[in-house]
């Protein structure tokens, strides 16, 4: 299954969720446009804050994830480090599954996780008790930064591909 976005309407699914939750003033939008989608923003670390995140419910995702076995991006990013995030129904809705990776500036590069990578963290701290993913329970899908640096970013998103073969 891929995530492609070619379709225009695909920016009504995702949504911000920036540190203003807490007080903070970063704020960041998903856009589509080109065939590619673009997290964008600026982070600011007044208040408290420092982080910035969208997030999209895999509601049209057909097959579900319930039987891959992981989960390909192909971005460019700025050189700055962010996180994949899974939202699962084994979690509590403060809680995510999430990877990090740090994409090249002007570079097009696929990073493909297996769900193993993924490690359980509520408010950036590891939950050590918490079960491993599991494909089936995934609801939600997102990006996230929040690398303690102040200022724009930007990541391209040129597809997400949940894979069925072994890594």
């Amino acid at each position: 299954m891929e995530l492609r976005f070619d379709d225009p309407q695909e920016q009504q699914r995702w949504y911000a969720v920036d540190d203003g939750v807490m007080g903070g003033v970063s704020q960041s939008a998903f856009s589509v446009s080109h065939g590619e989608g673009r997290f964008h923003g600026e982070v600011s670390l007044e208040n408290g804050g420092g982080f910035a995140s969208v997030r999209r419910d895999p509601d049209a995702f057909e097959p579900s994830f319930a039987l891959a076995k992981s989960v390909s991006i192909t971005v460019r990013g700025d050189g700055r480090p962010y996180q994949l995030r899974l939202k699962s129904t084994a979690l509590g809705d403060s809680s995510a599954y999430r990877v990090t990776f740090t994409p090249r500036e002007d570079t097009w590069e696929t990073f493909t996780f297996s769900w193993e990578a993924f490690e359980a963290v509520k408010r950036g701290t590891v939950l050590s008790d918490a079960p491993p993913l599991i494909p089936a329970d995934i609801h939600q899908i997102g990006f996230l930064i929040a690398d303690r640096t102040a200022g724009p970013f930007c990541l391209q998103v040129e597809k997400v591909v949940i894979n069925f073969d072994e890594v």
